[in-house]
């Protein structure tokens, strides 16, 4: 039988920063006032000719280099986005796999917001398991700042830019072996986090562009408590399925949503600082690419080694929530 393994990680970070600081000149807001409801201290901005495809394509190089895989064995390419390239046509992940130099090979994007990256585990998974892929190139790539209204207090300041991307690869070694992947959805929800214009709903029209309906819009209070119980309860379900204790999992890498969010999500499970990753000071909450950056930071420190158990836990518009628990297993 064929396992998936999760091979490699990687993350591209856009240099460009906006602080806190930066945000005080813009809107009627304060450093002391983001920090202490978010965590946020700043976020990464991309420049102006870079798109999704370009960060997804820079984060996928670093996650392909350090598989040990060649780009010719490479037969999938998902990417995880709700800021693609194109509104309808292309997929980025066509556009990735062309940056890449990839030969022919089949690429599609996902949209599940947040939740994004584990879907493309769960994906990934699936194909390896049934034998009809061998190597997986996922990736996570936002340019959140492309649907941003610099006039809304409430969610202009939440969000970065940023990718993250990873190798899943067959491998006949249990112990290498993705152990689950869980995730669902309920779109009764809908309204609490979404962009209502630009899609069939509400096609771009001159209401839509003055309205500003293409950007982001979000119920904070009510996202805030609906996350921190299905964030809590789906990784209880799936830490009882397979007998998991607290002390199993090395790291806990949750999406970098808020960091009220995360430590509540933490204090619930019995889970301490050490075993938690936090980007959300650093890089904001980056939607799909958000759970990738976090592990490629806490790789790159040198803290996730080979055989750690990781745990991901996400939450995100649709709703969407998902989790996922992995042995780190790289080739090298």
């Amino acid at each position: 039988m064929a396992y998936a393994a999760f091979r490699s990680i990687g993350a591209y970070i856009p240099p460009k920063i906006m602080t806190n600081a930066d945000f005080e000149k813009i809107i009627d807001t304060s450093d002391e006032w983001i920090t202490k409801r978010t965590g946020i201290k700043e976020r990464r901005i991309s420049e102006e000719n870079e798109a999704s495809s370009d960060l997804g394509a820079k984060a996928a190089e670093v996650a392909i280099e350090r598989s040990g895989i060649a780009k010719e064995d490479i037969d999938m390419v998902i990417c995880a986005t709700v800021t693609p390239d194109y509104l309808c046509m292309p997929s980025t992940a066509c556009l990735i796999a062309s940056k890449l130099d990839l030969p022919p090979v089949q690429a599609f994007d996902i949209s599940a917001a947040c939740t994004g990256f584990v879907y493309a585990v769960s994906i990934a998974k699936a194909f390896i398991e049934s034998g009809m892929k061998k190597n997986v190139l996922i990736i996570g790539a936002e340019t959140y700042t492309s649907i941003l209204d610099y006039t809304d207090r409430g969610t202009c300041f939440i969000f970065g830019d940023g990718a993250g991307a990873a190798i899943i690869s067959a491998t006949d070694d249990k112990s290498e072996a993705i152990v689950d992947v869980n995730c669902s959805s309920d779109g009764n929800y809908d309204d609490l986090i979404k962009t209502p214009g630009g899609g069939s709903k509400h096609p771009c029209s001159q209401e839509v562009v003055e309205q500003k309906m293409a950007c982001i819009r979000m119920k904070g209070n009510e996202t805030f408590k609906l996350a921190v119980k299905t964030l809590t309860a789906d990784v209880e379900v799936m830490m009882e399925k397979h007998n998991i204790k607290n002390d199993d999992i090395d790291h806990f890498i949750p999406h970098q949503a808020n960091y009220r969010i995360i430590s509540a999500v933490g204090k619930a499970l019995g889970l301490n600082d050490e075993q938690t990753v936090i980007t959300v000071d650093k890089y904001g909450n980056t939607s799909a690419a958000s759970i990738p950056m976090a592990m490629n930071y806490a790789y790159e420190q040198g803290k996730i080694k080979k055989g750690d158990n990781i745990l991901f836990d996400a939450f995100g518009a649709g709703l969407t929530w998902g989790s996922a628990y992995f042995p780190f297993a790289p080739k090298q």
